[in-house]
């Protein structure tokens, strides 16, 4: 969504109409799972559910398709931060790195026309399935620094220079430019087929990323929308019902957190790799241990950390912003699940007081995996976006990504170095050694031990799982 028309539109609205013009709930009636007596009354009801759920991903991709294509303003005299690198976008070179950088980032949004979810008749989670999506959005980032070596770029994003040309509102036509088209033009049609010649050559000569483009297309097809993929919308519904949600509920930002560290640990595919979700805005060290590390000569398993926090009550709390931005500054940090008050965003970065972020809200239509090269386009962005970062919702999951234990290590340093710009209000959250409660109570449990020791300063556990709030409020 363009966050400067919305802006503007919402000037004469009450946070009532704006909040209802950004997110369309579906009705319970077409969530409800049919049983084997069908009445004609059961019908009417699906049918109406059905032709609500078309309805609504029609206005989602009208409404979001028209925004994508509009402009959000970069300023040259700022750098762009994305994911703990800096852009100085006045610099030819920068500002085409970051068009690569941004456009090579994986972006799963709304779809339609999928297999139906499980016990309802929806086949699209238009309306209700952002924050799933910007879950996921957030997952494959992890991944790909996972499984790519580091600085990876998709190919395409490379060639396709006319693709991603106008990403930005910044005058890039260059003097060297004119001359190249000037001179293509003088040259001629046999030496411009020699130079198309060359292009194929050097295209056909980077067989390197061959074995890199073949991971990039197995990870897109992880989260296809698809009821066997280990990480698309079937599965993710699936591991929140155990938490008492199903298809058509509003899910949270830490909702999204202990989904997906389910999702991790019910795949095959990734044994090497954990999900950490922190408990009452701390991360126990040895909790975090005990998941990754291995008996010798094993090395530790690479960590994702996920932390459900709230900066603020009803708004953002403004003395946290500089925080977010210091993590946001961190290579180690994959982004935040967050966004406005039922619409959520994917942050990646930030410009100033503006934060860049990728909108799940285009509603598209589900893309066949089984086939032999799949289209991969849907799932790449090719338009950074803004928003100001007063229109923050506080309630945000930010995640982390350690390769190994000297990374884990190294992560605990800076992100410690970073939250410590917020303690003259109160962290974001904090590092503890020990195990959590919860974890003290597992071990207890499977040893029979009845001893418990207290805490010298206890801990009030929250249950993060199965609240709607889902947060301590800081």
């Amino acid at each position: 969504m363009n966050p400067n028309a919305s802006s503007a539109r919402s000037d004469g609205q009450s946070p009532t109409d704006d909040l209802m013009d950004d997110w369309l709930f579906l009705s319970s009636d077409s969530a409800e799972p049919q049983g084997p007596g069908v009445s004609r009354q059961d019908l009417e009801t699906e049918d109406r559910g059905q032709l609500k759920s078309k309805i609504v991903s029609a206005w989602n991709s009208v409404k979001y398709g028209w925004s994508l294509k509009q402009k959000s303003k970069f300023s040259k005299s700022s750098p762009v931060i994305m994911f703990g690198q800096s852009y100085e976008l006045k610099d030819h070179e920068q500002r085409e790195h970051f068009r690569r950088s941004f456009a090579s980032l994986l972006w799963l949004t709304y779809r339609r026309g999928f297999p139906q979810l499980a016990g309802c008749s929806l086949t699209s989670d238009s309306g209700w399935g952002c924050i799933l999506r910007t879950g996921q959005t957030l997952l494959a980032r992890g991944l790909l620094l996972h499984l790519m070596p580091p600085g990876w770029t998709w190919s395409a994003s490379h060639h396709d220079h006319h693709a991603v040309k106008d990403d930005m509102d910044l005058p890039l036509t260059r003097p060297s430019d004119r001359a190249e088209r000037g001179a293509d033009v003088k040259e001629g049609p046999k030496k411009r087929g020699r130079k198309l010649s060359l292009g194929r050559k050097l295209s056909l000569g980077s067989l390197l990323d061959r074995p890199m483009e073949a991971t990039h297309r197995r990870v897109v097809s992880w989260f296809a929308d698809h009821p066997t993929a280990p990480f698309g919308i079937h599965q993710l519904v699936e591991l929140g019902k155990s938490s008492g949600k199903k298809a058509g509920d509003w899910y949270g930002p830490s909702m999204a957190a202990h989904i997906l560290r389910k999702a991790v640990a019910a795949s095959a595919d990734l044994p090497n790799l954990v999900v950490y979700v922190a408990q009452d805005c701390t991360i126990y060290l040895e909790d975090v241990k005990g998941l990754c590390e291995r008996p010798p000569p094993q090395s530790w398993k690479s960590v994702i950390i996920l932390v459900p926090v709230r900066l603020g009550g009803r708004d953002l709390n403004p003395s946290y912003i500089t925080c977010v931005k210091k993590l946001l500054t961190l290579q180690c940090c994959i982004g935040i699940i967050g966004g406005k008050p039922k619409h959520s965003l994917f942050f990646v970065g930030f410009q100033d007081d503006h934060l860049l972020y990728l909108d799940p809200h285009y509603c598209r239509p589900a893309v066949d995996i089984t086939k032999e090269n799949f289209p991969l386009e849907s799932f790449h962005c090719k338009y950074p976006r803004k928003m100001a970062f007063s229109r923050m919702d506080p309630s945000c999951t930010i995640g982390f990504y350690a390769k190994g234990q000297k990374d884990f290590e190294s992560l605990c340093t800076v992100v410690n170095e970073a939250l410590s710009t917020s303690v003259e209000t109160y962290p974001m959250f904090i590092f503890a050694e020990g195990k959590s409660q919860e974890a003290e109570e597992r071990t207890n449990a499977a040893t029979n031990n009845m001893a418990y020791i207290q805490r010298k300063t206890a801990r009030r556990r929250v249950d993060t799982c199965s609240s709607m709030d889902e947060f301590v409020l800081l």
